[in-house]
């Protein structure tokens, strides 16, 4: 169900300080606002309700009947929304964490880490949520994330770099029987590739345009919108596929992969660490971003 009508929050908060200080001038300097701001925001809101709400004298303010009795009501109601909100923020600064992350980075590289954060921060409860589109998550859906972006990060966000970007085909270690091929020999096998959807991170045909290897067109190709999924497949020996440097690196030291060509590319874009740029941190986001910046200086 709709609330209404509600008038703008701006409206309301300015005429509760005036109300307080019976002065738009000292309601100024409390909200950091010109005198004229606040005595626009209440006039508007005056306009919205149809009703005088103050009675203005040479030096002073006084309430009319109408605002004597707005004020009590908005008064409770911006004083309760002010003390629920700083109880939610002390929950979240000390217990919990939300983290968003892609399937990809979930499944490669965060989880298999996670245990060492939990052992040393045992008393932050952790929550993540896995969505491959960080354009799509609001920034009050986690407290800190981590991408692979190509560019900066979306309005509203901060990030910090942690690994670059080197792509390079690999496949299981039967599959070519030890051999490395030619980046133009890898179009008569099986390429594992990404749905179209998946734009911003490479594509095999921009791969082989940075080898120089043009109109390539493979003998037999496997697509999924999932990257584990092709991971996985190309362990079984389904094929080859696109492997990111640093996300791969466990299956690279298992053995579970091998590169299927010396050569590599990047197009710019790398793994960073994101988080809301206006919110207040809580000491947890903080402590996780540390512990990230720690395991990629580590790599």
């Amino acid at each position: 169900m709709r609330i209404s009508p509600l008038p703008p929050l701006p409206n309301l908060v300015a005429f509760e300080a005036a109300m307080r200080h019976g002065s738009f001038t000292r309601a100024a300097a409390e909200l950091h606002l010109t005198q004229s701001a606040i005595s626009r925001q209440v006039a508007q809101l005056e306009s919205f309700l149809g009703r005088k709400l103050f009675i203005r004298e040479p030096r002073a303010l006084r309430l009319t009947v109408s605002g004597q009795r707005y004020a009590e009501v908005v008064q409770r109601l911006l004083v309760g929304c002010a003390e629920a909100t700083e109880d939610v923020m002390k929950v979240r600064s000390h217990t919990a964490l939300t983290v968003a992350c892609s399937t990809g980075v979930a499944v490669l590289w965060l989880t298999p880490r996670l245990a060492s954060f939990r052992a040393a921060h045992p008393e932050i409860q952790l929550r993540l949520i896995v969505n491959d589109s960080l354009a799509s998550l609001s920034a009050a859906e986690f407290d800190i994330g981590l991408y692979y972006l190509r560019e900066g990060p979306p309005a509203g966000l901060a990030a910090r770099r942690l690994y670059g970007e080197e792509v390079f085909p690999v496949c299981a270690p039967a599959y070519l029987g030890g051999r490395a091929l030619a980046p133009s020999a890898l179009v008569n096998e099986t390429l594992l590739m990404l749905d179209d959807g998946q734009r911003q991170w490479m594509s095999w045909q921009a791969w082989f345009a940075h080898q120089g290897v043009h109109d390539a067109n493979p003998r037999a190709f496997l697509t999924s919108n999932q990257y584990p999924i092709l991971l996985q497949l190309a362990i079984e020996g389904q094929g080859i596929a696109l492997g990111w440097r640093h996300m791969i690196d466990g299956c690279l030291r298992d053995g579970l992969l091998v590169r299927a060509c010396e050569a590599s590319a990047s197009l710019g874009g790398g793994y960073y660490v994101v988080w809301p740029r206006d919110r207040m941190e809580p000491a947890a986001a903080r402590a996780f971003r540390n512990w990230m910046v720690r395991q990629a200086s580590a790599a």
